[in-house]
């Protein structure tokens, strides 16, 4: 299916059209500021659940659903079949690196807000557990589609000491000022939530972390984000398919615009 045509959340059909980055239903006359990709995959072991919240029930329409054999051929999928102003709903946090990489290739260089209670910032060598699903971020940075100096790590309370050098070393940045330094010369931003950011309790996730915020304060930093910065688009991830995460994406995506 091209990108251009997308199955309308309302009518069920192929006929929201896209304008530009928005999409108009020619069934029902609704338009849509973003279009919806689905990644139903998680790279590592025992993570069925977040593959399956990937289909959780969203108000926008459905441009593609990217299901691929290896993280390589979902990449590279996924950066193909992206709509202009994407939203992705992902299994695991590895669906962010297509995204990513495919709207650096359009816009140049463009800054990551990554809220995550992990760092993802391991690779082969130095992860605990091998699974992709904690490496993503460190990808996207090796790889040369967003530099270490324009990602802000958000909410992160759980990370590994080799982590923990990675971010000193590499400019990274972390803290409450991370997201001002991050805009400082690029304002331009993908933002990365995978939902294990928030306090458990605030919405049903695959891997829960105490200590982190509630969704009415990435809410409202959502709308300071996106009053101060261009939002490209966006993707969450880590969720478990209870249908009550729903409402709170849909809060979400609308305070950064999407």
């Amino acid at each position: 299916m091209s990108r251009l045509r997308a199955k309308c959340p309302d009518c069920k059909t192929y006929t929201a059209v896209a304008l530009g980055p928005e999409y108009e239903c020619h069934s029902c006359g609704r338009v849509f500021r973003s279009g919806l990709v689905r990644v139903p995959q998680a790279w590592g072991r025992d993570g069925e659940a977040m593959a399956e919240a990937a289909w959780l029930e969203l108000p926008y329409p459905e441009t593609a659903v990217v299901e691929a054999e290896s993280l390589e051929e979902q990449t590279l999928a996924l950066a193909a079949d992206l709509p202009e102003r994407p939203l992705v709903l992902g299994g695991c946090c590895c669906s962010h690196v297509g995204a990513v990489e495919g709207l650096a290739t359009r816009q140049g260089r463009i800054s990551v807000v990554w809220l995550d209670a992990h760092g993802d910032l391991n690779t082969p060598e130095t992860s605990p557990s091998g699974n992709e699903w904690g490496m993503p971020l460190r990808m996207l940075i090796d790889g040369g589609a967003v530099a270490a100096e324009d990602v802000a790590l958000v909410g992160a309370r759980n990370l590994d000491p080799p982590e923990e050098e990675f971010i000193a070393a590499s400019g990274v940045h972390t803290g409450r000022d991370a997201i001002d330094r991050t805009l400082d010369g690029v304002d331009c931003v993908y933002v990365a939530l995978d939902v294990d950011v928030f306090e458990p309790g605030e919405m049903s996730v695959f891997m829960p972390e105490p200590g982190g915020p509630t969704v009415d304060e990435v809410e409202r930093l959502f709308r300071d984000l996106a009053d101060r910065a261009t939002i490209l688009g966006a993707g969450f991830t880590g969720l478990a398919p209870d249908p009550a995460n729903a409402p709170k994406l849909e809060r979400l995506a609308a305070a950064l615009g999407l």
